[in-house]
C-alpha cells in the first residue's frame, strides 16, 4: 500500500500543468487569500468597481461588485453584509442568543429557521455520502480541546473517549421545525458548512439584484459571480505569509480546510477538525482545497475529506464531481479529477 501511494504521489507530482488549474487555497481565518480580477480578461469599462471590507465570522469579508450604476453597486454591498449578519445571527455558535447557540444550551429548538434547516439537511447528506466522517455533533471533542490547553496541558485519552460517546449523529433528530438532541450533553457546530452557506446566500442576494459580476471573500472561502474570470491568489499552508500558485475561478466557488490556522497545540496535532471515530485531529494532511459549485459544498467537502488518507480523500472528492488539491503534512500533492456540473 505504501509503495504504491508513492507510486501515485510521484506520477502527480510530475504533472506540473495541474498548477494551472487549482492551487493551494488557504482558510485564512486570520488572513484572507488574495484576489483580483484576471488582467488579461477585462471587464467593460463602464462597469465601476466597488469594494468594502468588514470583520466578520471571525474572519475579514470582502465584497466586490462591478456594475454600470455606482448607488446600485453600493446597494447590493450594504445588502449583501446585512444578509450576512442576519443568518450569523443563526450560525453563530460563540454567541449567545442564536439559534444554534440556544440548541447547544437546552439540547431543543422549536421553529427552526429554514436556513438552518437546508444546512442540517445538507449536513446529514455529507454525512451519509462521507460515511461518518462530516459529523456535526463533534462540538463535546472541539470544546474539550479548547478547554484542556487552555488550562495548559492536552486532554487525557480517557476524556476524550468519554466525550466521544456523545458524538453521534444518530442521537440527532431534526425535521423543518424541530432540532433535537436524544443525549444528554451533545451539542453541535456548523463551522465545516455554514460560512460557506452564508456566502453562498450573500452571493444569491446579490445576483438577484441584477449585479452581474461579483466576487465575495469570506477568509478564503471565496464565491465568484458571473460569466468573467477572477484571479486567486492562494496561500502556501508551509509559509501563511506568501502565496504559492493562483487559480482562474468563473462563477464557481473555492474554499479550503487545513490544520494550520486554527490548532491549539504548537505541534498542531490538536485542532478544529476533529475525526468522529478517534475523536482525535487527523494528521495525515495540512490543506485540502476544493472548487464546487457553491461554497457550502466546497467547505463539507474539503472537511470531511480531511478526516481520510491521502489516496481515499482524493476518491472522496472524486465522487462528489468536485476538484481539489491535497497537500500532506509531508508536503506532496495529490490532485483529483473531477468536473463541476
Amino acid at each position: 500500500m505504501e509503495r504504491d501511494l508513492k507510486k501515485t504521489l510521484k506520477a502527480h507530482l510530475d504533472r506540473r500543468d495541474f498548477l494551472k488549474l487549482i492551487g493551494v487555497l488557504s482558510i485564512g481565518f486570520a488572513k484572507p487569500a488574495f484576489s483580483f480580477p484576471l488582467q488579461d480578461i477585462l471587464f467593460d469599462k463602464k462597469l465601476h468597481k466597488l469594494e468594502r471590507t468588514l470583520p466578520l465570522m471571525d474572519t475579514v469579508v470582502t465584497i466586490t461588485v462591478y456594475d454600470s450604476s455606482v448607488d446600485k453597486g453600493k446597494e447590493a454591498i450594504e445588502l449583501g453584509f446585512l444578509e450576512m449578519k442576519r443568518l450569523i445571527n443563526i450560525f453563530n455558535r460563540y454567541e449567545s442568543g442564536t439559534q444554534i447557540s440556544h440548541l447547544n444550551e437546552d439540547g431543543i429548538l422549536k421553529d427552526v429557521p429554514e436556513e438552518m434547516h437546508f444546512v442540517m439537511q445538507k449536513a446529514a447528506y455529507y454525512h451519509h455520502l462521507s460515511n461518518g466522517a462530516f459529523d456535526i455533533t463533534v462540538k463535546p471533542i472541539v470544546d474539550l480541546f479548547k478547554d484542556r490547553f487552555k488550562a495548559g496541558s492536552p486532554p487525557p485519552i480517557k476524556e476524550i473517549k468519554e466525550a466521544l460517546t456523545l458524538v453521534d449523529s444518530n442521537s440527532l433528530y431534526f425535521d423543518k421545525n424541530n432540532i433535537k438532541f436524544l443525549k444528554n450533553d451533545m451539542g453541535i457546530t456548523l463551522d465545516g458548512i455554514a460560512k460557506g452557506y452564508i456566502v453562498d446566500k450573500t452571493a444569491e442576494l446579490i445576483k438577484k439584484m441584477g449585479i452581474k459580476y461579483a466576487l465575495i471573500n469570506a477568509g478564503g472561502d471565496i464565491r465568484a459571480i458571473g460569466d468573467k474570470y477572477f484571479r486567486i491568489a492562494i496561500r502556501n499552508p508551509f509559509e501563511p505569509n506568501d502565496y504559492i500558485e493562483t487559480i482562474n475561478l468563473k462563477d464557481a466557488a473555492i474554499a479550503t480546510s487545513g490544520n494550520y490556522e486554527r490548532y491549539f497545540d504548537k505541534e498542531k496535532r490538536f485542532y478544529h477538525i476533529v475525526d468522529p471515530k478517534t475523536g482525535k485531529s487527523p494528521l495525515k494532511l495540512s490543506s485540502i482545497s476544493v472548487i464546487a459549485k457553491t461554497v457550502t459544498d466546497a467547505d463539507a467537502i474539503s472537511t470531511a475529506a480531511f478526516v481520510f488518507s491521502p489516496l481515499l480523500a482524493k476518491r472522496f472528492i472524486e465522487s462528489t464531481r468536485a476538484s481539489a488539491l491535497i497537500i500532506t503534512r509531508k508536503g506532496f500533492q495529490i490532485r483529483s479529477k473531477g468536473r463541476i456540473s
